[in-house]
């Protein structure tokens, strides 16, 4: 299996064991202790510790960035780009989420915190914008 794929692969199981190790266990600790019943979790309305609102953010990055990296893994696949600079950004992607995740989670969020965040969101961001370079120049090399 390519790099690229088990990537997605690795970025989808963080994604799950994120949701699962944080949000799952602060509310179902609290569901089946009593303290609170299942139906006080509400979509549009985020309570709770300051961790715990952090982990709901930083799972919901990752969904929201999962599509993106579906989609270029989907090109890279169809397009059959491949090589060691589109291996090494793609694992520069999870090499990066992970940590930007444990950042968010772990720390209160001050401004060196964040900033130290968003840096591991930029290399994400960028090996994205590569691998979409790399896309886009083995298609129209391939075509020429």
């Amino acid at each position: 299996m390519p790099v690229p794929v088990w990537v997605l692969l690795a970025f989808a199981v963080w994604t799950v064991l994120l949701l699962f190790g944080t949000v799952g266990v602060y509310r179902w600790t609290r569901i089946l202790t009593g303290r609170v019943p299942i139906r006080e979790f509400k979509a549009d309305q985020v309570e709770g510790a300051d961790w715990y609102k952090r982990a709901m953010r930083a799972h919901a990055n990752c969904v929201e960035n999962l599509p993106i990296l579906g989609a270029l893994v989907f090109a890279l696949y169809a397009s059959d780009t491949g090589g060691k600079s589109v291996d090494v950004a793609s694992l520069l992607i999870i090499g990066a989420r992970l940590p930007q995740s444990l950042v968010h989670l772990c720390f209160v969020q001050t401004n060196a915190v964040v900033a130290v965040r968003f840096g591991f969101y930029f290399v994400q961001a960028a090996s994205y914008l590569f691998l979409a370079a790399a896309i886009v120049k083995h298609v129209l090399l391939g075509a020429v």
